[in-house]
């Protein structure tokens, strides 16, 4: 704005910088009238003190806002709808305009949060990445699986302290159950569309493979002398690659070269592909054990999840 935000301290409103700097310039008069101007708004109308419809008395007190009552409608204060302009009265029109307030707050509080943490990391409201030098995360910058649109994402902070060697285990972990989910999602996928194999999985007890049924109710029906097999082949693919691929060399390296390339360039993108799909794969994977877990079936309908407290 032109003109002056306190002229009694010749504070102008260009004087005051962007973001969180702001907080430094604001005098303590105006944050009071902040502070004053939002408590008028929290208590004039907005609490009450009504009996409930069932003669219980008021739900929380007399500081009970008066959208969360048992009359009331979470976020109807009765001055209409948007923003104090006029109330909606076409009931899909109402709902549409609700159910998009909605979305847009939960999406605000994300990104208000965000900017919070740019403009506290690069010093500005609208800051360059590249100025927050003191980042940890640039020792890892150049990875594979640094990939768009996220970038190098890493929420819980594994990295933060910058060591070489964890992040390179992590990265063994990271591929090593990429591709075991690949292959659990796949082994979810195929025997649907392509059917199963045919003749015995266990002739002694007279076990086809069609009586096996698909997703997680094929654990009750595998014979233990089964699980203890794929036990035994587990621990002879673990023990035969060894564990120090991430100490020694490249994370995830066994030597399996079939999906290789001479080309540096074609590799790299081979290698981040296969991070991807991994990530995908493991969370796809988990998706499909709550999909079966709790509609019964691998490719379960939703509706069959009667017990559901959504509905």
């Amino acid at each position: 704005f032109p003109g002056y935000l306190s002229p009694s301290l010749g504070l102008k409103f260009a004087d005051v910088p962007n973001g969180l700097a702001a907080l430094s310039k604001l005098p303590v008069l105006g944050g009071a009238q902040m502070v004053a101007f939002a408590g008028l708004i929290e208590t004039t109308g907005f609490f009450q003190a009504e009996s409930t419809t069932d003669g219980r008395g008021p739900r929380e007190g007399a500081f009970a806002m008066m959208d969360s009552t048992e009359t009331g409608e979470p976020g109807n204060y009765g001055v209409g709808f948007p923003n104090f302009l006029g109330k909606v009265d076409d009931p899909e029109a109402r709902k549409s305009k609700l159910a998009a307030e909605l979305a847009n707050g939960r999406l605000a509080m994300m990104a208000i949060i965000g900017m919070f943490f740019q403009d506290g990391l690069t010093g500005s409201a609208w800051g360059d990445w590249a100025t927050y030098t003191a980042s940890p995360l640039r020792a890892f910058e150049s990875e594979l699986g640094v990939q768009e649109p996220v970038g190098f994402w890493d929420p819980a902070g594994f990295t933060a302290d910058g060591d070489l060697a964890k992040f390179k285990r992590r990265r063994s972990v990271e591929l090593k159950h990429g591709r075991i989910c690949m292959m659990a999602t796949m082994g979810y996928i195929t025997p649907e569309v392509i059917g199963k194999l045919p003749g015995y999985l266990s002739p002694s007890a007279g076990l086809k493979f069609a009586d096996i049924p698909n997703g997680l109710a094929a654990v009750s029906k595998v014979p233990t002398a089964g699980w203890a097999q794929i036990a035994a082949y587990f621990g002879f693919v673990e023990f035969s690659g060894g564990f120090t691929d991430y100490k020694t060399g490249t994370p995830g390296d066994y030597g399996f070269k079939v999906l290789t390339s001479s080309d540096p360039a074609e590799k790299t993108k081979k290698l981040a592909a296969e991070i991807a799909n991994g990530r995908l794969a493991m969370v796809a994977i988990i998706g499909m054990f709550f999909q079966d877990g709790l509609t019964g079936s691998a490719w379960g309908d939703w509706a069959l999840y009667t017990a559901s407290p959504l509905r």
